[in-house]
């Protein structure tokens, strides 16, 4: 056993104790893993002395047993759970639910905040993994039961505190089980917990674990609009011809590219402002995953270099096809303006533009890229016409998701315009400006001819209506940072109908 190792804690949850085949699991399970180099901790619970019932109206307001306080203490030791126990009408015995019960409290395992679901684990980054006996075949209990034990025990209560359940091993069916079998078992509760060598996650495990984290890293609920962005800038440009198919799919690779080195950008340079965002929600404060500890900050920059040179490539790849003139001018600017959002020297988002930068580049930027990229003309007034009121309506949804953000931006130093203008300010001039993108669509549609805004100049203003009533009174009720997640959605909805009829409209 050496010192450097991680920390395990073997937590036997069978009333028997060590006295039953789950005790035997455990104990090879520990020497498994002292062999591999852990530093090991078993706890048997049935040796242990407390009430296993919540007598008081909240767990935290009753105190712990000294035999608890001390098992307390072995879960903050560790760095990896085992919890070896025998799966009783579907889940775990009382013994271990009422050991649980008592210990998870909140403030210590959890807490709750306005971010995110509503709670937030604090036992993370620690990782876990159970070690079940069963009397129904495993098959079974997946596909008739779905598993209930493993997700109450894994999805509902560890990771509810933060703690990843990293692999699931039933030993099934015990009534039916032979000597030999039980041999077997033994032994291959020993090779897991030899595996600790290699890291608490098994491989397949560790690499859906990596996906799902640059899947979430990525944000690609952002993604579509700028796609249909980009597609009615080709096809204004093409209105007369078809889609050049190459260079429509290989520049909204290099805008995917961008999009992806810009948003891992973002967390790697917001990261103080997202460890104290308390507000956060699926459209603001970060994708977190730093601040969960998913992925590392030498990965995430790793990530948007190697996706800025991914776009980059691309876009030689298209210049060697022949880059129009109008795509020389229009993709290097949007791409300053897309990573200069939280990069330095820019940092726009720091010095009270980044809201406007964010509407030039999914607005104008976006939409000029897909119409230079087809071979059209900057001298065409008609994508600036197109491109104006989707700019105007972008703007009240990213004030609007600076106000949940508002307090952590303000302690990090960070100078958004949500904080200049105080959350007071972003309410009104969100409501000004989705009123004035409507106005827009409306004035280029009489004064202009601009047919393809005839939808946007019908719909918008009666959204721009409900809108700015839903602005409003979410105003008298929110006068500091705090989640709005309903009006964001409403805000966003609102930036739709700027693209999609428009793009309707070209492909009718």
């Amino acid at each position: 056993m050496t010192e450097a190792g991680p920390a395990v804690l073997v937590l036997l949850g069978h009333p028997r104790g060590r006295d039953s085949l789950c005790g035997a699991l455990a104990e090879a399970y520990a020497e498994g893993a002292s062999a591999s180099g852990c530093r090991v901790e078993t706890v048997d619970l049935s040796a242990l002395r407390f009430d296993p019932n919540v007598v008081e109206p909240s767990p935290r307001g009753q105190a712990l047993e000294p035999d608890l306080q001390a098992l307390k203490e072995s879960v903050e030791r560790a760095d990896h759970l085992v919890l070896v126990y025998p799966n009783w009408w579907g889940t775990m015995p009382a013994l271990l639910k009422g050991a649980l019960d008592r210990l998870l409290v909140p403030g210590w395992a959890f807490e709750e905040t306005t971010g995110g679901l509503g709670f937030e684990g604090r036992l993370g980054p620690r990782t876990a993994e159970l070690l079940t006996t069963m009397d129904t075949p495993a098959l079974a209990y997946r596909l008739f039961y779905g598993s209930p034990g493993r997700r109450a025990m894994a999805d509902a209560t560890l990771g509810f505190c933060g703690i990843e359940t990293t692999c699931f091993t039933p030993f099934a069916v015990v009534k039916d089980s032979t000597p030999a079998q039980r041999r077997d078992w033994i032994e291959k509760a020993r090779r897991r917990g030899e595996s600790l060598a290699r890291g608490p996650r098994p491989p397949l495990h560790a690499a859906l674990r990596t996906a799902g984290s640059w899947l979430r890293a990525l944000r690609l609920q952002f993604y579509p609009m700028t796609l249909a962005a980009y597609a009615v800038g080709a096809l204004i440009a093409v209105r007369e011809s078809a889609l050049e198919q190459a260079a429509f799919w290989l520049g909204y690779l290099m805008l995917f590219l961008l999009e992806a080195a810009t948003v891992f950008a973002n967390d790697l340079f917001d990261r103080d402002s997202d460890r104290r965002n308390r507000h956060y929600g699926p459209f603001s404060g970060g994708s977190r995953v730093l601040v969960d500890g998913r992925l590392t900050e030498r990965e995430l920059g790793r990530g948007a270099v190697l996706a800025g040179a991914g776009a980059a490539a691309v876009l030689g790849l298209l210049a060697l096809h022949g880059l129009p003139p109008a795509a020389v001018a229009v993709v290097p600017v949007l791409a300053v303006l897309a990573i200069g959002y939280t990069v330095p020297p820019l940092k726009l988002c720091h010095r009270g533009l980044g809201e406007l930068d964010v509407a030039l580049t999914h607005g104008f930027g976006v939409l000029y890229a897909g119409y230079a990229l087809q071979g059209g003309a900057l001298a065409d007034p008609l994508p600036a016409l197109v491109a104006l009121p989707l700019c105007l309506a972008v703007l009240p949804a990213i004030l609007l998701a600076g106000i949940p953000d508002h307090a952590a931006d303000r302690a990090a130093g960070k100078r958004t315009l949500v904080v200049i203008l105080g959350i007071d300010g972003a309410f009104i001039a969100a409501a000004g400006l989705a009123l004035a993108a409507a106005g827009t669509a409306v004035v280029l549609l009489g004064a202009a001819g601009v047919g393809l805004l005839a939808g946007v100049a019908l719909v918008a203003p009666l959204h721009a209506a409900w809108l700015l009533h839903a602005i409003l009174r979410t105003r008298r009720k929110v006068r500091a940072a705090a989640r709005i997640d309903g009006l964001l959605v409403n805000a966003l909805l609102y930036i739709a109908w700027f693209v999609v009829l428009p793009l309707l409209a070209l492909l009718a």
